[in-house]
């Protein structure tokens, strides 16, 4: 692609030349014959370099290059002045002000061109210096921050899709593994003596499942199962124990996740042993609400998984939404229940 130029001044004969000459040497020209002409010229196309006059009317070359410093665009552009004035304070000024080079009329065509390749040189081998900088911090980065190790980890492992109802792991069995939910739900579950399940979490993309495990070597304290269509990324256990060896930043990380979700099923299981029925249901629609990634009044799960959570039979739990129900606290069709007064199931008394 031809470099771009613009000439800024206000003779005639002199711009006319320029040009001719430029575009001769192959250069894309825009001209303009007074200083506001050439800062709008110069906002609008972005050239490589400027060639400017200092006295023009309107607005002088000095004002051109103080008005295209304000903007982030054009401030670094390469900024030739055009002078018949040679004097010292001139060339101060113009380069205090962060011109790049001067041009004493009359100049010839090369004394023009050579200025013109010098600069673009210049801004060529500035510009490689620089993406270069930006690469090696890049690298730097890629190899000292672990949050970034760990996602190039994820990336480089493939998805695997977990259909409806499919045991994910067991109880019991040896952590093997860490499982990032990129689609769908999960439930943990235990199984009571009587047979009745426990859920002891719920868990939804961008989740992590088997944390405690992994962390821990040691087996599953649960069971995870898919409540719909799900897809999973499974990181090996040993590739999950480089990483934390490695970066101390990834550790912290899944050490408040351990944390959090270990704070969770306490809770969990207090408002188990202390709380009224009523009170069960209400802070399990709650906990359903509160995990949903795009928060929206509607929720979907079944009366099975209901009693799971609240730690309550099925018939129990039919009677509660039918009660919630009536008092317009939710809608329910099916599996489908619709919050109506999200303040009073927060406030549901015991």
């Amino acid at each position: 692609m031809n470099k771009k130029i613009l000439i800024i001044e206000d003779n005639d004969a002199i711009r006319e030349n320029v040009v001719e000459i430029l575009e001769m040497a192959n250069y894309k020209v825009y001209e303009a014959d007074n200083g506001k002409i050439g800062v709008e010229t110069a906002l609008k196309h972005l050239p490589d370099i400027i060639l400017c006059d200092i006295m023009m009317p309107q607005l002088d070359g000095y004002g051109v290059l103080h008005m295209l410093n304000k903007y982030a665009e054009t401030s670094t552009i390469p900024f030739i002045f055009l002078t018949a004035k040679v004097n010292h304070s001139d060339l101060r000024k113009g380069m205090e002000m962060g011109a790049d080079d001067y041009l004493t009329k009359p100049f010839d065509d090369m004394e023009l061109l050579n200025a013109i390749e010098i600069r673009l040189r210049k801004k060529a081998y500035t510009e490689l210096q620089q993406q270069n900088k930006t690469n090696e911090f890049k690298v730097l980065i890629s190899k000292t921050d672990g949050l970034a190790e760990f996602a190039k980890l994820i990336e480089g492992h493939r998805n695997h899709e977990v259909r409806k109802n499919q045991i994910i792991y067991y109880e019991s069995e040896i952590g093997r593994a860490l499982y990032l939910l990129i689609e769908g739900r999960v439930k943990t579950i235990k199984l009571s003596q009587d047979g009745r399940e426990l859920m002891t979490g719920m868990y939804a993309a961008g989740d992590y499942i088997g944390i405690n495990a992994v962390l821990s070597n040691s087996p599953h304290t649960d069971t995870a199962t898919a409540m719909e269509d799900c897809k999973v990324c499974m990181i090996p256990s040993e590739e999950m124990e480089k990483v934390l060896n490695l970066y101390p930043d990834v550790a912290r990380k899944f050490i408040h996740l351990l944390s959090r979700d270990n704070q969770d099923k306490e809770e969990q299981l207090l408002q188990l042993a202390y709380n009224s029925v009523r009170k069960k249901m209400a802070g399990a629609i709650l906990r359903l609400y509160r995990q949903q990634t795009i928060k929206n009044d509607h929720l979907s799960i079944s009366r099975e998984d209901l009693a799971a959570m609240s730690c309550i039979a099925t018939e129990t739990v039919s009677r509660t939404l039918t009660d919630f129900r009536d008092e317009k606290l939710i809608d329910r069709q099916g599996t489908n229940i619709t919050i109506l007064d999200l303040e009073k199931l927060s406030k549901m008394k015991n």
